[in-house]
Formats: C-alpha cells, sequence, structure tokens
C-alpha cells in the first residue's frame, strides 16, 4: 500500500541564545530581555545548553543563533569540533548567528586578547571563522573578569548606509567591557563583510586599516553573521549603578541617555539578519491578580481550607509561602470590588499590564491570589469571561456519556502570569491539595516553559492552560502515566473537532509523542503541516499516586509564530464556521480531555483507543532512520498498547523488512520530522 509521508514545514520560529560553559549569567539575562522586547511575538527566544546544540534537532525552526558575552574559551572547550560544525553548516544553509563581545571573538578566525598580559592574554584560531581576520582586543584598557572596572559608554559611529531599516542613529553610546575590534575588516570587502559600526575614538590595540570596526556583518554561504564588540543588548536599566564607584554611575547615566539610538540599532542589525523585527518594543507586563473561582461558589472556599496549615498571618494579611511562589490570599469579605478595579490595566484590544522595566526575578514577587464565592465578573477579568467558560463546561459536560464533571470545575486564572504549568507544578504545598481535574489558565505568560529546547509563544490568542491529574497507583500497570501525554494530545485534537457544527473537517494531526500539527491554510497545496499546540507533562510519585500537571498551549485565534485555529477555520471551514472563543475551547477540550481520562482507568490504551489514536496520527508507515541504531532505516509500525513505544520495524535491502523491531521511548527519543529522523535526546 503506497504512503504518504507528511511535509512539516519547518518555519524558524525560535531564536537561540546560548548559555553553556563560558557565559554569564548577566550577558544571558540581557540577551533573553533586549531580544525577547524587540522580537515577540514573532519568535521564542530561549536558551539553549552545548548539550542541545549537540544532539538536538534545532537547526530547521532556529531563525538566529544568539552567542552572548563570557569568556570564549569556555565556547571552544563545549563545541569545538561537531557542535561548531553544526553550527557552520546552519548559518551556510540559510541560518543568522549574531555573536555579542565574546561571542564576537568566537565568530572570527583568530582571536587576540590582551597580548602580554600573562595574566588575560588568550590567543588562537576559532573554528567558526565568519569573520576572516582576527578579532583584538581589549578595545580599550582596564578589562577585569567579573567587574564593571572596565566598563564604558562607548561611543560608535554607524554605517547607515549599510542598516537601511527603519531609523538608525547617526552615532550612539553603547555599553562595552573587553570587546576587541575586527581588524582591516574594510579590507574584507570582497569576501563580504561590512563594517556596520566603528569606535569613534582611538582604542588601545592595533586596529589594522580602515579605522577600529566595533560591529561586523559577514555573508556566509546562503546565511550571514553579525559580530559585535561592544553591546548593544545591554539596556542601562538593567544596569545598577551600585555595582561601580561614581565614574561608572556616569557610565550607567551616558547609556540611559541613548537608549533610543542603541534599541535603534538593535532592531537594524536583526532586520539585516533576516529577522522580523516589532514595530514597537514589547513591553513586559506585570503580573496581574489570580482569581480563584469555582463551577459550584462553596468549592473554593473548601480548597482554601485545605491550605490553612501552610496559612501564615503577616498583620492583616494572610501568606502562603511555597517553594516557587509566595501567595497573598485574599478572601471574600477582605477585598472590594473598587480595589480590585483600580489595580486592573486599562482595556484595550490586546491584554497590557504596567509595563516592566528591567529584568524581573518573578519568583520573589509575591502573587495575589484573589478566592471568588461566586464566578468573577467581566470587570474583574475582561479577556477571559468566566460566565461563558462555565456555561459552555456544564453544556458539554450534560453531553458527556463518560459523565465528565471534574475537569474544569476548579479554576484558577491571571490575565498575566509566570506560567501556568510552573504555578501549579512548582509549588508542592498547594499542589498536594488540589483536585484532579483542577485546571491554571491565563491570557498571557511571561515566563512559559517546553520541553527541552522548545518553548512555546504564547501571545495574545493563545489558549494556555495547566490541568492536575491525581493517577491512583493501583493504575499504574493497567493505565501507565506516560499514556497521559497522548490522551493530552488526544483531547486537544478532538476537543477541535467537536468544537462546533462542521470542525470535524479541520485538519489537525498529531506529531508522537505529543504535539498537534494543523495543514497550512496559506499552502494546502503543498501538503505542509505546522505546529499549532504543545503539551508538556510533568508527574511526581507522592502518597501512593502520581500526581500530573499537564500543561497545553494552543494557537487559537494568534497567527503568530505559525498559524491559529482561527485561520485554519476561515480557509477549510468557510465564513459560516462558528468563531474561536477561549472559554468554549477551553471547556470543549477538558471535557473531553476527561472522558478519555476516565475511560482510560477503566480499560487501559485498549484496541478502540488505538484505533482513534492513529486516525489523527501524522506517523503510520512512515520510513525514517534511527540515530541511535547506526542510521539504519525503519518504517513506523505504530505505538505499543502497554507503555506507548513507538514501533519502528527496521528495513534492509530493497526497504524489506528484516524482522528486526525497535521500540523507542517518548522521553529519550525525539522526532525531527523535518528530515525523517529519530535521535537520541540528552
Amino acid at each position: 500500500m503506497a504512503t504518504t509521508t507528511p511535509n512539516l514545514t519547518g518555519k524558524k520560529v525560535n531564536v537561540l541564545v546560548y548559555s553553556g560553559n563560558g557565559t554569564t549569567v548577566e550577558s544571558v539575562r540581557h540577551c533573553l530581555y533586549s531580544l525577547r522586547r524587540l522580537l515577540a511575538p514573532h519568535y521564542a527566544v530561549i536558551p539553549v545548553t552545548a548539550d542541545m546544540l549537540l544532539h538536538e534537532p534545532w537547526t530547521l525552526t532556529c531563525a538566529c543563533l544568539v552567542f552572548p558575552g563570557g569568556a570564549d574559551m569556555g565556547y571552544c572547550r563545549a563545541l569545538n569540533g561537531a557542535g561548531n560544525r553544526r553550527i557552520e553548516q546552519f548559518v551556510k544553509r540559510g541560518g543568522a548567528y549574531l555573536g555579542f563581545c565574546a561571542g564576537g571573538y568566537y565568530g572570527c578566525r583568530r582571536c587576540e586578547f590582551e597580548v602580554g598580559d600573562k595574566t588575560l592574554q588568550v590567543i588562537g584560531e576559532r573554528e567558526l571563522a565568519f569573520f576572516p581576520g582576527t578579532c583584538r582586543g581589549g578595545a580599550f584598557p582596564g578589562f577585569v573578569y567579573h567587574s564593571e572596572a572596565g566598563a564604558r559608554a562607548a561611543e560608535v559611529k554607524v554605517a547607515k548606509d549599510a542598516l537601511r531599516a527603519g531609523v538608525v542613529p547617526e552615532q550612539f553610546r553603547c555599553y562595552y567591557n573587553g570587546g576587541g575590534v575586527f581588524v582591516d575588516a574594510a579590507q574584507y570587502a570582497d569576501r563580504g563583510v561590512e563594517v556596520l559600526a566603528s569606535y569613534t575614538e582611538e582604542v588601545n590595540v592595533d586596529p589594522g586599516e580602515g579605522g577600529a570596526a566595533a560591529v561586523v556583518y559577514c555573508r556566509v554561504g546562503e546565511g550571514a553573521a553579525i559580530l559585535t564588540s561592544p553591546h548593544p543588548e545591554f539596556a542601562a536599566v538593567n544596569l545598577d549603578k551600585k555595582n561601580g564607584g561614581a565614574d561608572y554611575a556616569k557610565v550607567v547615566d551616558a547609556l540611559a541617555a541613548d537608549d533610543t539610538g542603541r534599541t535603534d540599532f538593535l532592531k537594524a542589525c536583526l532586520v539585516k539578519l533576516g529577522l522580523q523585527v516589532s514595530q514597537t518594543t514589547t513591553t513586559v507586563p506585570s503580573l496581574s491578580s489570580l482569581h480563584l473561582s469555582a463551577q459550584e461558589p462553596t468549592d473554593t472556599a473548601n480548597l482554601v481550607t485545605l491550605w490553612d496549615e501552610h496559612i501564615t498571618k503577616d498583620g492583616d494579611k494572610e501568606v502562603l509561602k511555597d517553594e516557587n511562589d509566595t501567595f497573598r490570599i485574599e478572601r471574600p469579605g477582605t477585598w472590594n470590588l473598587g480595589e480590585l478595579e483600580a489595580s486592573l490595566p486599562a482595556l484595550s484590544e490586546t491584554p497590557t499590564a504596567t509595563p516592566t522595566e528591567g529584568i524581573v526575578d518573578y519568583n520573589a514577587i509575591v502573587k495575589r491570589l484573589v478566592i471568588h464565592d461566586d464566578v468573577p465578573s467581566s470587570k474583574l477579568t475582561p479577556y477571559f469571561n468566566h460566565h461563558a467558560f462555565y456555561s459552555h463546561l456544564r453544556q458539554y459536560q450534560g453531553q458527556s456519556q463518560e459523565g465528565a464533571s471534574e475537569f474544569g470545575s476548579n479554576l484558577v486564572y491571571g490575565e498575566v502570569v509566570t506560567s501556568t504549568n510552573t504555578i501549579l507544578e512548582k509549588n508542592p504545598k498547594l499542589l498536594r491539595t488540589l483536585p484532579t481535574g483542577f485546571t491554571a489558565t491565563a491570557t498571557t505568560q511571561v515566563a512559559g516553559r517546553g520541553r527541552g529546547s522548545n518553548v512555546w509563544v504564547s501571545p495574545a490568542g493563545a489558549l494556555i492552560f495547566s490541568t492536575v491529574l491525581r493517577h491512583p497507583m493501583e493504575k499504574i500497570q493497567s493505565a501507565p502515566v506516560v499514556f497521559i501525554q497522548y490522551l493530552a494530545a488526544m483531547a486537544v485534537v478532538q476537543g477541535i473537532k467537536r468544537y462546533d457544527e462542521g470542525y470535524d473537517a479541520m485538519p489537525v494531526k498529531m506529531k508522537w509523542p505529543n504535539d498537534v500539527y494543523a495543514l497550512d491554510p496559506e499552502h494546502p497545496e503543498k501538503q505542509q503541516y505546522s505546529k499549532i499546540c504543545g503539551i508538556l507533562v510533568n508527574s511526581h510519585y507522592c502518597a501512593n499516586e502520581y500526581i500530573s500537571v499537564v500543561g497545553i498551549g494552543v494557537n487559537a485565534t494568534n497567527a503568530s509564530p505559525t498559524t491559529s485555529l482561527t485561520a485554519l477555520a476561515k480557509r477549510f471551514l468557510g465564513p459560516k464556521a462558528a468563531p474561536i472563543t477561549l472559554e468554549k475551547l477551553l471547556a470543549r477540550i477538558l471535557t473531553t480531555f476527561e472522558e478519555l481520562y476516565g475511560r482510560f482507568l477503566r480499560t487501559g490504551f485498549d484496541r478502540e483507543f488505538e484505533d482513534q489514536y492513529y486516525a489523527d496520527w501524522l506517523h503510520m508507515h512512515q520510513v525514517v532512520t534511527l540515530e541511535e541504531a547506526g542510521g539504519a532505516r525503519a518504517r513506523i509500525q505504530g505505538i505499543t498498547r502497554d507503555y506507548g513505544l513507538l514501533l519502528a520495524q527496521e528495513l534492509g535491502w530493497d526497504d524489506r523488512p528484516t524482522g528486526r523491531v525497535w521500540q523507542l521511548q517518548s522521553d529519550s527519543n525525539s522526532f525531527d520530522f523535518f528530515r525523517g529522523l529519530v535521535r537520541r535526546k540528552v
């Protein structure tokens, strides 16, 4: 029987920031802060380790690889050889590389740092060699590792002709601490090198001919690299004047005065690398209040009673301090409507809150948890209609053949939260008291979590939620915990297809083990699939049961960064299709999930479950390469019904079965669909 392998689009939605050996915590944080503000919601800007760069299938969804400040000898120790070959191939095939300071040295053919100073000297060839010459530093004297002693507001003149995107400054002052100059940069024009900015002050090393190049662009095969000596990703708001003497405070003030120029220059560099930059700098919203409600209003009081042993009094305030977060409990009668409304952001088309300036330690912020003895009003939660949600939930529960009644009946909602998964999974005092089906949802996440190097972007319009499952130990053999991720994916797909009349035609499918993909509505004739949903399941053994937190993010109405259910419905169902609302979709998926889970506890993953799973699966009979088996070819045959292992039948000459069958675990293998490759995870 002929089979068609699905064509998954490798849309480049990740900007990866190296955070491994050699980097400093501060440099990584500055990178994440500035790049997220300039690139959201088009990209997920996330940290990656050396192991991830060496072993995970990151190249086909990565738009840009970023190396921050630090010490590039650490980068060499971690990535010389296989890692650098992979990075070089990524760029040559059309990728982008952005190196700040140490990342700039690392991207050159040769590094010469503090030559003659036996305590600091670093001299040597570098493998990437995007810039075909030498980076020589420090450009200015006084550098000391892990210190602001050599920091300055270095002035650079911009080559505006080389940067044609938007408003570009003539010159600006930029944070500098230890970077070099790109020697003879102007002489390499015939090799694809352009000088984007030069130091205006006299430098401390020989810059070669053509001036002291501070930032260079290098054409590399079909891709490109930008290497910088200073730090245009360092925002003054994130620099503490107390970290240095009086001169350092003046440095910070000078940088603050030129922050607009710094931002415009960094934007122009990102555009030159082919990235889509937000028209306006994205502000990071402040965390909002959390609202606890229930389908049966008295249930919230019963739930809070279970927390009493963990709640402490602080004057007239009640505080629950957990391992990750601290919550201020506000019970009915301790707050008034006017006070709560005053704390809310002004209504607008997209959810916003008072912007947070600078890098924030979200764990240190006390979260305000408001307990409701009735359904919250739309004035309190303007971006989530609780009345509509509970109405849809009751409707779907009434239609349930499995008697669904728990999932979603207890709900905590926040307009802006760190991560729904973090709130539940990382706070064990709370988690151990929560019933099966307790759900946390949000409009915006500012610190979303993903599996491995994957972080699901959650811009406005995404459905973001996490649900608690208390899985009994006595079911561990007949209903293994590993299947929860499969049930979650099935719940998303079936929930979408049961959303409303005509939605059964929505072209959504499951990718092993737990992602959901959809046919690209812009090019359906190409049979290309794009990711629209990510699922993260974390399970912990506690008191004779497994407590699992299932995190789900679905592109519901937001077109970025891939596509959305709204776009799918418009393209494949027509103008008469019922519009997607987050409240209705959440209720539909939760009740579907509960029906699947309830039946699973009774029957395990039986033949009927298997048939349902394969009906919406992307993989059946796909031919893949097994990296762990030395590159053997195999044909996917399905999953095992006992432990959900991926079955792959080895193929020999002329793709005939050899008789050998591989069984692969989901937690130690990843499926690189773009290349038909099953590879080992680290």
